[in-house]
């Protein structure tokens, strides 16, 4: 068995979270018996339809992982072939207007959580603060039992290889959407959930034109108060920029590519905000390492298709052999299929080719592989729908040209959604890339994991380059572990440090433009921050929202350096400043 060339870092976390222990913690799994156990258990779902080559399909899926050209999220790694079985790493919840459906969905969280992965909830259908309830009190509205959510989550955690986290979701006509736009100005508060507010076509319209608009209760429906969308608007965008939340999501661009809008409106999305789901709805996720299609500094599309083909076969196979925590959860994964195959590499793929994460050619290049992902994507999931039948809910779909939602675009598919793309927070570090579509963090940094171990990073291509210039040199180093950054060290020439840019370096308008040429072709949404720096002001903050919205993007978060407390990643020489991005700020 050929030896998997793996990282420091990537074995590191492999060790702590995801080999299999015994009963006295000792690791009783190498990375090889890891992979071979997730391949054997993904191929074994061809049985179900007749696959008389199910040792070849793992031998594939096998060759996909341990090449690093492809990675499934984290519970398909950690549970799959074991006794939990659950391998999805999306879901979200519904929560309705009495006590029990609050607490029902509770315990439905926790179940969740157990298994690693993370739950989405809008709580705009409870009443809010104030509002009588039937025993003649008075409800303490949304915030109060997200606190309660928030403190679970704290405990299931503890015991969990790994954390649970939420979104928790307030419409912006909410009566007490205020309460939720700032509660995190406190230290400490809900720290389990990232929070967003979703925001209408209408409300961006009357924010533009200065407008108020109607807070609506949700027992009632009646309008509760005129509010100035323009504070409220500054408000979010003030509240970003002290500390990162809340985000803000779309919710009309959300539900303008609903593929299944008959089984309901999308209300809310998991954890990091990229995957937007029914009520009970589940997807698993996977991520294909764009660093490793460049074959002699140039794109192998012939390389890049077989990965995807092999990428969707997997996935869906997922959904066969995935034991769901709830039977709500299993019947309406069944009605629609939806998998999310995203990428990861992105920065190192540009740096391999010589393009600029900041410039036209990089954002074309992210539409021209996005496109050609979502494209294959599409053309394996009708062939998988060819031999093993379409989505069950396919004919009342957008896909159905009989059915009244469609949208001018049949096709026969097996996946209701096909291309997602997520944080990928700990499988870049198993790939040794970076995360998602996002920049470069720094050249050089230093990760600390929940367990408390450092893991230092030090850019390998730029070391390749720099010794290749001569310029690999003490005080070179130095200068670059200290800010993380070669944008102002003159001695190295100019095309290699527009090349090796790194995100605080960028323009923020560049963040949303890439975020935006990726969502042209992306089924479901995008886990992507925009950073901002230390000195960038409200003002700024609006200006990314309205952009997002205006490119079409179908959410939007914001982090300004320097403006949060506890760290993850920090430059190796300047340990007293947080300076998070992307999956870590979103968790």
């Amino acid at each position: 068995m050929p030896k998997i060339n793996l990282s420091k870092n990537a074995l590191t976390i492999l060790e702590q979270r995801y080999l299999v222990k015994d009963d006295a913690g000792r690791i009783i799994e190498k990375p090889e018996d890891m992979f071979r156990r997730v391949a054997r258990n993904i191929a074994a779902a061809d049985e179900k339809y007749g696959s008389k080559n199910i040792r070849k399909t793992e031998k594939e899926f096998y060759n996909l992982m341990t090449s690093l050209d492809f990675l499934p999220n984290s519970p398909t790694l950690l549970n799959a072939g074991r006794k939990l079985q659950q391998l999805a790493a999306c879901f979200v919840l519904p929560i309705n207007d009495d006590i029990s459906s609050i607490f029902k969905t509770l315990h439905d969280t926790a179940l969740i959580h157990k298994t690693g992965a993370g739950t989405g909830f809008n709580f705009s259908k409870l009443r809010s603060k104030g509002d009588v309830i039937e025993s003649a009190g008075y409800t303490s509205g949304p915030v109060s039992f997200m606190k309660i959510y928030d403190a679970a989550t704290e405990q299931i955690k503890l015991g969990g290889t790994l954390r649970g986290a939420n979104m928790g979701i307030l419409n912006v006509d909410y009566p007490d959407v205020e309460e939720l736009i700032t509660v995190k100005s406190k230290q400490n508060v809900l720290t389990n959930f990232n929070i967003s507010i979703a925001i209408t076509d209408k409300f961006i319209k009357d924010v533009k034109k200065n407008k108020d608009y109607d807070l609506i209760n949700p027992r009632t429906g009646k309008v509760v108060r005129e509010e100035s969308s323009k504070r409220i608007f500054r408000l979010i965008s003030g509240q970003a920029w002290l500390n990162g939340e809340p985000g803000v999501l779309f919710m009309d661009s959300i539900n303008e590519f609903n593929p299944t809008p008959k089984l309901g409106r999308i209300e809310s999305t998991d954890s990091c905000g990229e995957q937007p789901l029914l009520p009970y709805e589940s997807c698993n996720l996977g991520s294909i390492n764009l660093s490793n299609i460049v074959v002699n500094k140039r794109i192998s599309l012939t390389k890049l298709k077989k990965i995807v083909h092999s990428a969707v076969h997997f996935l869906d196979n997922v959904i066969d052999v995935c034991d769901y925590p709830l039977d709500e959860n299993r019947e309406i994964v069944e009605q629609n299929r939806k998998i999310g195959l995203g990428v990861m590499g992105f920065s190192d793929m540009l740096v391999k080719l010589g393009i600029a994460y900041d410039s036209d050619k990089g954002i074309k290049t992210a539409e021209q592989i996005m496109k050609f992902i979502s494209k294959e994507a599409s053309i394996a999931s009708k062939g998988l729908a060819i031999d093993r039948g379409k989505f069950p809910s396919w004919e009342d779909s957008v896909f159905n040209k009989k059915s009244k939602y469609y949208k001018g675009c049949h096709m026969l598919l097996r996946n209701a959604t096909r291309t997602t793309i997520a944080p990928t927070g700990t499988i870049s570090i198993i790939a040794d890339v970076s995360s998602g579509i996002e920049p470069l963090f720094a050249l050089s940094y230093v990760r600390r994991t929940a367990e408390g171990n450092d893991l230092m990073h030090f850019n390998e291509e730029l070391k390749k380059v720099l010794k290749k210039n001569r310029l690999y040199k003490d005080e070179i180093i130095e200068r670059i572990n200290k800010d993380g950054t070669i944008k102002n060290i003159d001695e190295i020439p100019r095309k290699i440090r527009e090349v090796f840019v790194v995100g605080s370096d960028i323009a923020p308008e560049w963040h949303v433009r890439m975020q935006a040429s990726f969502q042209k072709y992306v089924d479901n949404g995008i886990s992507k921050t925009v950073t901002l720096p230390k000195d960038a002001s409200v003002e700024d903050v609006e200006k990314i929202f309205l952009l997002a919205y205006e490119l079409g993007c179908k959410g939007i978060s914001i982090y300004r350096l320097g403006s949060r407390q506890g760290q993850v990643i920090y430059l190796s020489s300047i340990r007293d400043e947080q300076i998070t991005l992307g999956d870590w700020v979103r968790k």
